[in-house]
C-alpha cells in the first residue's frame, strides 16, 4: 500500500505491506527516512534539527538512505539533494526521481519494491548522465543506521596454509582472497572494532572521532543489530568489475552519531544519456537478544540471514 502522509515536517509517501513500512520524503531526495517493522522503532538515523527543511545551498546529512557518486569529492558527490522530487507508482512500490542536476550533469533515481509480505525490500538505484560529455563514476548507496547498534560483516571461510610447493596444488593456493582499505583517520586499535576469525564486528558508540574501512566483500550480506531488530543488507558484487577506493564494494563508517553501511558498484564511464544501475535488498528481523561476540553472531544472526 502506498499512501501520502506527513513525517518530520515533510510531505512523504509511506510504503507498507502490513509487516514493514518505509517512509520517503517528496520535498527532498531521493531518500528513505524510515524503515521499521510494524510497531517497531526506525532502524535508520534521523537528525531532527535537519528535517522539515529544504532548499539549502549545501548538502545536508538529514539521515536515512541516500544515493551518491564515487569516488568521493567535494563537488559531484556532495551535490545537494535539497529540492522536491517527483515519483511514479510501480508494481509493489514507487520510483523516486530527482530533477536533473545541470551543474554536475547527473540525475538520480531510487525505485523501492516491497514484497507482498515480510520485510524484504529491493532498492534499485540509477544514475543517468544528463550532461554533454562522458562521466566516470560508481554508484554509491549509503544507509545511515540508528545509534547504539553492532554491525556484523562476515569474512570468507578460512583454509589451511597449502604447505610445501610440491603439495600446494598450484600458485593459486597461495593467493590472497581478501582485501582491506583503510582511511587516514582509521585506528585499528580502536576498541569499537573486533576483527575475528569469521566476522568483523563494529560497534556504534558516542565516540567523538570517526573510523572507516572498506572491503571487496563476496559474502553476500552485512547486518546491523539495534533496538531489538536485525537489519540485513544484501551486498552485490560484479566479478571482474573495477571498484573504487582500492577495490571496495562495501564500506562502513561510524562516528558519535550514527553508523553507515555503504555498497558500491563498479566504476563505469557513462556517455551522455547513459545510465548505470545498482541494486541491493534489505530485510528486518526481530532479535531481542544481545549480540556482542562471534559466538552470538553464529547462534543468533546466521540462522536468520
Amino acid at each position: 500500500m502506498l499512501e501520502s502522509i506527513t513525517h518530520a515536517g515533510y510531505n512523504c509517501l509511506r510504503l507498507s505491506n502490513g509487516d514493514v513500512e518505509l517512509v520517503v520524503p517528496l520535498d527532498v531526495g531521493p531518500r528513505v527516512l524510515v524503515y521499521r517493522l510494524k510497531g517497531g522503532p526506525n532502524v535508520l538515523k534521523e537528525w531532527p534539527d535537519q528535517l522539515g527543511r529544504s532548499g539549502e545551498a549545501r548538502w545536508v546529512p538529514r539521515g536515512g538512505h541516500r544515493l551518491w557518486t564515487s569516488p568521493e569529492d567535494l563537488t559531484r558527490t556532495y551535490a545537494p539533494d535539497n529540492v522536491p522530487i517527483s515519483h511514479e507508482e510501480t508494481p509493489g512500490g514507487v520510483r523516486l526521481i530527482q530533477p536533473p542536476d545541470a551543474r554536475h550533469g547527473i540525475q538520480k533515481e531510487i525505485t523501492l519494491t516491497l514484497a507482498p509480505s515480510g520485510s524484504r525490500v529491493t532498492l534499485d538505484h540509477r544514475i543517468t548522465n544528463v550532461g554533454g560529455s562522458a562521466a566516470t563514476l560508481a554508484p554509491w548507496a549509503l544507509t545511515v543506521m540508528a545509534p547504539g547498534g553492532t554491525e556484523i560483516i562476515p569474512l570468507p571461510p578460512k583454509r589451511p596454509h597449502p604447505g610445501a610447493p610440491e603439495n600446494a596444488g598450484g600458485a593459486a593456493a597461495y593467493a590472497p582472497n581478501q582485501n582491506l582499505a583503510l582511511w587516514p583517520f582509521t585506528d585499528l586499535s580502536d576498541p569499537r572494532w573486533h576483527f575475528g576469525g569469521s566476522f568483523i564486528l563494529l560497534r556504534q558508540k558516542p565516540v567523538a572521532y570517526p573510523t572507516k574501512l572498506g572491503l571487496m566483500h563476496a559474502g553476500g550480506w552485512v547486518a546491523y543489530h539495534v533496538a531489538g531488530q536485525l537489519f540485513v543488507k544484501r551486498v552485490p558484487v560484479e566479478p571482474g568489475g573495477t571498484y573504487p577506493d582500492r577495490g571496495c564494494n562495501l564500506e562502513t563508517f561510524t562516528n558519535a552519531d550514527m553508523l553507515e553501511i555503504e555498497t558500491l558498484g563498479p566504476l563505469v564511464e557513462l556517455a551522455a544519456g547513459q545510465s548505470v544501475e545498482h541494486a541491493e535488498a534489505w530485510e528486518l528481523f526481530p532479535l531481542n537478544a544481545e549480540v556482542w561476540t562471534e559466538d552470538d553472531v553464529a547462534r543468533l544472526v546466521v540462522p536468520l540471514v
